[in-house]
């Protein structure tokens, strides 16, 4: 194939069937089909340009993937069947990293949480980071859009699972707090709990839903299963990308390779991905040119409460997340209400063959809340052997003594609201009263022992004013480049504390609106690829 006429079309190019190469000119091409990418690619397209976004993962329509069991969205929605981990440093806990790879990227796989970004962070950064264009001033009108197109409405009362309404009883009781309702991106939500896995209704707007048809129906070309080589460069400007059809199986279909050549090209593969596909693409020389490359990420990183009471819980009855306490934010903490589905709950209890049995038997009187440390950034995506990057993880010493006082602060709310028991997220820690809580010294406890998870990997492209402090610029261009754009979780500038989705939405909107600008520029003064 070497055309593409750009009409209106409703189905999406999938690679691991395409007969032969594909060989396109587009006006911008977008790498990734996540938050970031689908942002891009929509704003773009309704502009009249010619769009190409290629997406690594399969197309599943989001039908198919409501009627998916769990273990089946994870073996094919998931990355690495939701087993991606960065390796903890020092005494760091490993930490369990959820990503999508799916047409629509990780926006599938979330629980649908958009919270703005704190206005204490977005001072942060026009204050010390030097990012005026950040401003919260500048940056609501974009926050306003992506609210209204994700149709971002408050989680009712009625929805809230018994789990989460007992924790809210022991924040109330002990600290004196009322849960805050949490706003996601539903439709006439009815709260059957599977939102990671998959609406069954399609009541999630996720970006494969709110975005893309849209892209599509103005003519762009969504292709999947296309894994991005690199970005092919003419000096200093981007001019395209190249890179080889997956067969959907988990390897590449031999010589059955893509290239687009595009006026912009963004890239919008994630935190986790992104800084090796910008390292492919620069020669070894240039590195040293951007040195900030795949540092600072930042992780949320993320621990789970569940406790035993002596009633019948069952929290997967209610919206998977319906409530939160910033009432900690001030010690770096946010508590989020969760429940995931029995059958994956049941895989991570402890024990063993009868012992595990009789833990699984008490699934229905459990309730589950989280929490995650707003963290300084410590983790290094690094090239790996394959494809896919080596990333390590090592916690500032403030962030690292947040973790017990983040999981003393849940088991006490839920020991307040009545439970029984705590699990905490300790392997081979047997579950604690409250007076047993009392004799355990979380401050000992190795950092290999915890368990921790993330879904929020950001920071290692971040914005930052000059090449000595990040990697791109307020417009979103890597210094020192022309006709590349990155537009993804990976510009955010700094741990969140809260759920980024909207932030990293609001932000590649506003990077659209800059790359859209510079093509007009250029092709006004007659420059080309």
């Amino acid at each position: 194939m070497t055309a593409h006429d750009f009409r209106a079309q409703a189905e999406i190019l999938k690679g691991r069937a395409h007969q032969g190469d594909l060989d396109i000119d587009c006006d911008v091409v977008v790498i990734g089909s996540g938050a970031g990418g689908s942002t891009v690619a929509w704003r773009a397209a309704l502009a009249g340009k010619r769009v190409v976004c290629l997406e690594e993962g399969p197309s599943i329509p989001a039908a198919e993937h409501g009627a998916m069991r769990p273990s089946e969205s994870l073996r094919h929605v998931w990355r690495d069947g939701g087993l991606t981990f960065a390796a903890g440093l020092g005494d760091s806990p490993t930490i369990n990293v959820t990503m999508g790879k799916v047409v629509g990227g990780s926006s599938v796989v979330t629980g649908g949480v958009c919270l703005r970004p704190p206005e204490h962070i977005l001072d942060t950064w026009v204050r010390e980071r030097g990012l005026p264009g950040l401003a919260l001033r500048h940056l609501t009108p974009y926050l306003d859009e992506i609210e209204r197109l994700l149709h971002v409405e408050q989680v009712p009362v009625s929805l809230r699972s018994r789990s989460t309404q007992l924790f809210g009883e022991g924040l109330k009781a002990l600290h004196g707090v009322d849960l805050v309702p949490l706003r996601r991106n539903t439709r006439n939500c009815n709260g059957c709990g599977t939102c990671n896995f998959g609406c069954p209704e399609q009541r999630k707007m996720s970006v494969d839903l709110a975005l893309l048809p849209a892209a599509l129906s103005n003519g762009a070309l969504i292709v999947s299963d296309a894994h991005v080589d690199r970005i092919e460069f003419k000096g200093s400007r981007a001019v395209g990308v190249r890179g080889i059809f997956s067969d959907g199986l988990g390897g590449m279909r031999s010589g059955v390779a893509f290239r687009v050549r595009a006026d912009a090209v963004v890239l919008a593969a994630g935190a986790w991905h992104g800084p090796n596909i910008l390292r492919r693409s620069l020669p070894l020389w240039r590195w040293p040119q951007l040195p900030h490359v795949g540092r600072h990420l930042t992780l949320h990183p993320s621990f789970r409460m569940l406790a035993r009471f002596d009633e019948r819980v069952a929290g997967w009855s209610g919206a998977l997340q319906s409530a939160y306490s910033d009432h900690f934010m001030k010690d770096g903490l946010t508590l989020v209400s969760l429940f995931v589905p029995p059958g994956v709950l049941a895989a991570t209890m402890p024990g063993f063959g009868p012992a595990h049995g009789r833990r699984v038997v008490d699934i229905p009187s459990l309730a589950m809340f989280g929490g995650l440390i707003h963290d300084e950034g410590g983790g290094t995506v690094w090239p790996g052997p394959g494809k896919d990057p080596l990333v390590t993880f090592r916690m500032a010493a403030e962030d690292r003594a947040k973790v017990p006082l983040l999981l003393k602060t849940m088991a006490e709310t839920f020991f307040a609201a009545g439970a029984l028991e705590c699990f905490l997220p300790v392997l081979g820690l047997d579950p604690v009263t409250p007076d047993s809580l009392k004799t355990v010294d979380l401050s000992r406890v190795p950092g290999r022992r915890y368990e921790a998870t993330s879904q929020h990997p950001l920071g290692t492209l971040r914005m930052a004013r000059s090449r000595s402090e990040g990697v791109v610029a307020e417009t979103g261009q890597p210094f020192g480049t022309e006709g590349l754009w990155v537009a993804d979780g990976s510009i955010v500038p700094t741990s969140l504390g809260v759920n980024p989705q909207v932030t990293v939405m609001a932000m590649a909107l506003r990077v659209a609106d800059r790359m859209l600008e510079n093509v007009a520029r250029d092709a006004r003064c007659g420059k080309s690829a």
